[in-house]
């Protein structure tokens, strides 16, 4: 019998770590199997995931021995949670491990961005060009407002690196209690006040029904004349097709999108930002970096082990 199935990719020093004691089903490519994974879970104790993999109430209703479901990041938008804990099946998420990668991709796409082309031209000085002048007119980070929404454990790290660089920080966060000592990292506003304030916009809240297309159009619109923002953290929270037209009209100094309302984006999402110089698309990379891939590998490998452990 197979005691944990893990349906997409992680670091495999953490898959041995996992065979010294239980049985272990590995395939990267199983999120897309449906029908395979159907089959597995039937007997299975351990479920390992990243975001891909849809943890329904219909897969919980195959699963009548399962107790653990593991989280191979932060997100658990892609888990019926509510459903694991009325069955009594435990989820465990890396909390924390990402959250420096994630929060270097904010400040550095904050930091290119605010420079315009500067960092963006190389195949003009490739072609012979010389534009020092047009290129030189970009921003520096320093003295500038960051606005922050979510300042959980990811949130807080970006507000303390871009503290370090002389930034003012805002943020809102309506689940934070107004004691957490996070908020010493940046001023308490609303999310009107942020958007009209801050230079910076970064987003670092789940995903649910509050705060998907929580910025749209008119959010967009109050934002500052040639602010930036930075969604790294779940498609559908950014409403793509707004973003993209506050950035061809000029409103938005620049846009960084590393999650999109569908993953893999497709052909048709992608058009929508075609020919606009001032936007860049990463595939939901921001928190995947070799230390993080560790970090949350080993961290969940460890809770999923324990908590079966904790059962036998």
């Amino acid at each position: 019998m197979t005691d944990i199935v893990i349906t997409e990719f992680l670091e495999p020093a953490a898959i041995d770590v996992l065979k010294k004691d239980f049985t272990v089903h590995w395939d990267r490519e199983l999120w897309n199997k449906r029908g395979d994974l159907e089959k597995l879970v039937r007997d299975l104790p351990g479920l390992i995931v990243r975001n891909r993999t849809p943890v329904d109430k219909a897969l919980l209703d195959m699963a009548p021995k399962l107790k653990v479901v593991g989280r191979l990041g932060v997100g658990l938008d892609n888990i019926d949670v509510a459903e694991c804990e009325r069955r009594g099946i435990e989820v465990c998420s890396a909390r924390g491990a990402n959250a420096t990668s994630v929060s270097e991709y904010a400040i550095a796409m904050a930091m290119i961005l605010l420079r315009g082309r500067a960092y963006l031209d190389t195949h003009r000085l490739v072609a012979g060009e010389w534009p020092r002048e047009e290129l030189g007119r970009g921003l520096e980070l320093a003295g500038k407002t960051l606005g922050v929404i979510g300042l959980g454990s990811i949130g807080c790290t970006s507000a303390r690196k871009a503290r370090a660089l002389d930034m003012r920080v805002i943020a809102t966060d309506p689940y934070l209690p107004d004691g957490n000592e996070n908020w010493n990292l940046a001023e308490k506003a609303s999310l009107g006040d942020l958007l009209a304030e801050a230079d910076v916009v970064t987003i670092h809240c789940p995903l649910n029904p509050e705060t998907r297309g929580m910025i749209a159009g008119q959010e967009l619109s109050r934002m500052k004349k040639g602010s930036i923002l930075i969604n790294s953290a779940r498609g559908g929270i950014v409403d793509e097709q707004a973003c993209a037209a506050a950035l061809k009209s000029g409103h938005l100094g620049g846009a960084a999108l590393d999650v999109f309302d569908y993953e893999p984006i497709k052909a048709e999402a992608g058009k929508v930002f075609a020919g606009i110089p001032n936007v860049i698309l990463t595939p939901h990379i921001s928190g995947v970096t070799r230390e993080a891939n560790d970090r949350v590998s080993s961290m969940t490998v460890d809770s999923v082990a324990r908590v079966l452990k904790k059962g036998r």
